[in-house]
């Protein structure tokens, strides 16, 4: 199972680009892993839009057959062992891509939102955009390391 997960911008913070490296590294001793920096959205609207604005649509198509798992505040809340479940079920059922795509500082469009398989919340904190995509490669790395008993998940 391929993993994608795809960001607007570059981490500001060397540190936690450290971190995602770190991270990006250890994944894909399980996995197949890219990690795509998309331009900002500029001049763009709030989550309020209703229509898929033309790089949304690029987007979408270019995830074609991708499970798509949007991070949103409003979605699904999970511990960490039901991620890993949710994962280890992913690959079984001959999931061959998972795109998670995490949201600049406005979020997603109401229509590009509707978009998503799956709606996924790291937290009902806050968090910046950058401490989001590192948390969510932590989180990635501690379900393959619960999946297959590693001791990092304890």
């Amino acid at each position: 199972m391929r993993l994608r997960v795809i960001w607007p911008g570059k981490t500001k913070d060397a540190r936690l680009r450290a971190l995602q490296a770190d991270y990006r590294d250890r994944i894909s001793h399980f996995s197949e892993l890219a990690l795509e920096e998309i331009p900002s959205a500029r001049g763009g609207r709030s989550g309020a839009g209703k229509k898929l604005l033309p790089a949304e649509r690029r987007l979408l198509e270019k995830l074609g057959g991708s499970l798509k798992i949007f991070l949103d505040p409003r979605g699904r809340e999970w511990t960490s062992e039901e991620f890993a479940e949710w994962l280890g079920q992913q690959a079984l059922r001959g999931t061959r891509e998972l795109a998670f795509l995490v949201g600049g500082p406005e979020g997603f469009s109401t229509a590009f939102r509707k978009q998503a398989d799956l709606l996924l919340s790291l937290s009902r904190l806050t968090l910046t955009s950058d401490w989001a995509r590192t948390l969510l490669l932590e989180q990635i790395y501690r379900g393959f390391t619960i999946l297959r008993g590693y001791p990092y998940a304890r």
